[in-house]
């Protein structure tokens, strides 16, 4: 595409992702939790601006927006045509940024828009999908919305509970949503030929090597665990460090064995994060007694994630048992890592360099549908550059021509896929 053609591109999606910003629980920030009012509004929203673009629209049970656009033989009057998924999120975080998410289903609505205008119906049909609940944000369970389209959805996840006592159950018959119609979100795995998600890198790697877009290799596999170390109170000054079983000392040498092991493994993209730290009973004269903290492990494939895992308890076991501590470790979560279809990844490869790029491959460390989707249908990403790599923070920013170029590459791996 010409570069104002690009520019175009990008101002237009400017121009709505400022206007999905606007809608937020919160006056001067944007929060838009998983099926609030805020998340209706949106909702509503993207699906004007579907209709707009051309695409017939309904909504899930789980409140997913779906916009589609017949294939060739839909039109006409044939069914069981192919169809190319392409989405991302309208929800956020607390005090989110305006990008992530919103413009992966902006970029996904031009470009199925330009497609139409260009060729009228493809081969193949194209759904666009808005997910409300990636993020995870207002209740402890995550990616709902597209775990339903993927036929995983576990109803025991209808049980669990905001912060105000709400059940996810609850939420959705307020919402206007029947839970027992979850079932029928569900698509027919013959007929998803793929899913293609644009996304905010939320990290900088791009802008580090100057290339506008990438292409994601896998989504990070992740482990959480949440760990207790308990020791004995005393006397801050009367105790001596030789006969002391400090609580917290031997939290924080636990947090350092776990960048030592993530920084072993940082060949397949491990990272390691230590937080949440809470420690009782919390007096400058008190020797720590307790201490409870979360680590965080991520891989881009699960063999080292696991093999990490391991030697992270062997550590914290001997570092306990050497200090004279006692341990509990509790796995909270554990999700697998999603690898992207090598042939998909070809594709946006290709798009990007008919664009002018040069597209590094790279995983995500951050969790997406995609991770749901990956067990309907091949999976691709497309990631663009966000400066700083600044995400889930209200500086969050990626440039107009940035975007556009990104819906550009979009639009050509739409035209040029083949189911």
């Amino acid at each position: 595409m010409a570069p104002l053609e690009i520019e175009s591109l990008g101002r237009r999606a400017e121009g709505m992702i400022r206007a999905l910003a606007a809608i937020s629980a919160e006056p001067g920030k944007i929060t838009r939790l998983f099926l609030s009012p805020e998340h209706r509004r949106a909702a509503d929203l993207v699906a004007e601006w579907m209709r707009a673009a051309g695409l017939s629209v309904t909504e899930d049970a789980l409140g997913t927006v779906r916009g589609r656009l017949p294939s060739q033989a839909e039109k006409a009057g044939a069914n069981g045509a192919k169809r190319l998924l392409l989405g991302s999120h309208i929800d956020s975080v607390i005090d989110a940024g305006a990008y992530d998410g919103t413009f992966g289903v902006i970029a996904a609505i031009i470009a199925a828009e330009v497609v139409a205008s260009r060729h009228g119906a493809m081969p193949f049909g194209i759904d666009v999908l808005a997910f409300g609940d990636e993020e995870g944000s207002r209740f402890p369970v995550t990616l709902t919305s597209s775990q339903a389209i993927a036929g995983r959805f576990d109803p025991a996840a209808l049980s669990a509970t905001d912060r105000n006592g709400v059940s996810l159950k609850d939420a959705l018959i307020a919402y206007g949503k029947d839970p027992d119609a979850i079932a029928a979100a569900l698509y027919d795995p013959a007929e998803a030929a793929g899913y293609l998600e644009v996304h905010i890198e939320q990290g900088p790697v791009l802008e580090s090597e100057d290339q506008a877009l990438g292409v994601v290799t896998a989504i990070a596999g992740q482990t959480r665990l949440s760990v207790a170390v308990g020791g004995i109170a005393g006397h801050a000054g009367t105790v001596p460090m030789a006969l002391r079983h400090d609580a917290l000392l031997g939290a924080a040498e636990m947090a350092l064995a776990v960048e030592a092991v993530a920084l072993r493994g940082s060949a397949n993209a491990m990272v390691g994060t230590v937080a949440r730290i809470d420690e009782w009973p919390g007096a400058s004269n008190v020797i720590p007694a307790f201490v409870d903290f979360s680590v965080d492990l991520r891989a881009a494939s699960d063999a080292p994630r696991q093999q990490a895992e391991a030697e992270i308890r062997e550590n914290f076991a001997a570092i306990a048992a050497r200090r004279g501590l006692e341990l509990i470790i509790k796995k909270d979560h554990d999700v697998p890592a999603a690898p992207c279809d090598p042939g998909l990844q070809a594709l946006l490869d290709a798009s990007i360099r008919r664009q002018g790029g040069k597209p590094p491959r790279l995983p995500s460390g951050a969790g997406h549908d995609g991770q749901a989707m990956r067990h309907l249908c091949p999976i691709a990403m497309l990631f663009v550059r966000c400066r700083g790599g600044i995400s889930h923070n209200p500086a969050e920013f990626t440039s107009v021509e940035d975007m556009g170029r990104a819906i550009a590459a979009l639009i050509d791996a739409i035209e040029t896929f083949e189911v």
